[in-house]
């Protein structure tokens, strides 16, 4: 299995730069893991946020499940999301890509066509922030999967 993560936009922050690179290599260890960061758009409009959902939609592969990280998804915890990965791992899913919006939102093109939509947090997240959450809950999912400490 593969996930694939995208994102419009590079991540500014160094430390937060660095946490997502430590992420996605102890990822790595379980899973191939693929970062794609899509050009930003400065535009705030509607038109601004079709085209930047177009990017994203352009991204997605045929035949991947799709999870677009949405405020007004469903919360999982720790163990639930270990689940679903196992439960992607053991129907034989060869992909999963997992979509992180820009801080307007995407399309509603793009919501109406995702498999699932999951909330990180009640909370608002920076996108930044969100995206090295998003990877550290993956690499927990798989800590327990496999009954690693890190976990506890």
């Amino acid at each position: 299995m593969r996930f694939r993560i995208i994102w419009p936009g590079k991540t500014k922050d160094a430390r937060l730069r660095a946490l997502i690179e430590d992420y996605s290599g102890r990822l790595s260890h379980f899973v191939r893991c693929e970062v794609t960061e899509l050009k930003e758009l400065g535009r705030v409009d509607k038109t601004g946020i079709d085209k930047e959902t177009k990017r994203i939609s352009d991204g997605l592969r045929p035949g991947a499940i799709t999870v677009l990280l949405d405020p007004e998804g469903t919360e999982w915890t720790s163990q639930q999301l270990a689940e679903q990965v196992r439960s992607w791992e053991t129907n034989g899913i060869k992909e999963v890509a997992f979509v992180v919006g820009g801080p307007h939102g995407v399309a509603p093109e793009l919501i109406a066509r995702v498999d699932k939509r999951w909330s990180l947090s009640r909370l608002t997240l920076t996108h930044e922030l969100a995206r090295v959450l998003l990877l550290e809950q993956l690499y927990r999912a798989y800590t327990i999967i496999h009954g690693l400490p890190y976990q506890k």
